[in-house]
């Protein structure tokens, strides 16, 4: 019993050295950035295109719950950008 729980405790703190690597870095300006943050960063920007897009277009009244829908956009271009970008 005890050993399971030491057992469990290493794994727990081996996770965050491990997990770490996983994720690139990218160098904007400078600064280094996880590339979650660049991914969300344009995953924002095209959703907000989109929305002045389909206002002007005439579509926005026609989405359903609009506080809804953005923010499924935002993370749909978000996912995307992400595949598109670092997927192997």
């Amino acid at each position: 019993m005890r050993a399971m729980r030491l057992v469990r405790a290493a794994g727990l703190l081996a996770l965050p050295a491990v997990a770490a690597g996983c994720d690139p870095v990218l160098d904007v300006f400078g600064s280094f950035f996880p590339a979650w943050v660049v991914c969300m960063t344009v995953g924002l920007v095209l959703a907000a295109l989109a929305r002045l897009w389909l206002d002007r277009a005439g579509l926005e009244p026609h989405l359903g719950p609009l506080l809804l829908v953005y923010p499924c956009l935002a993370l749909l271009l978000t996912m995307l950008t992400w595949l598109l970008l670092f997927s192997t």
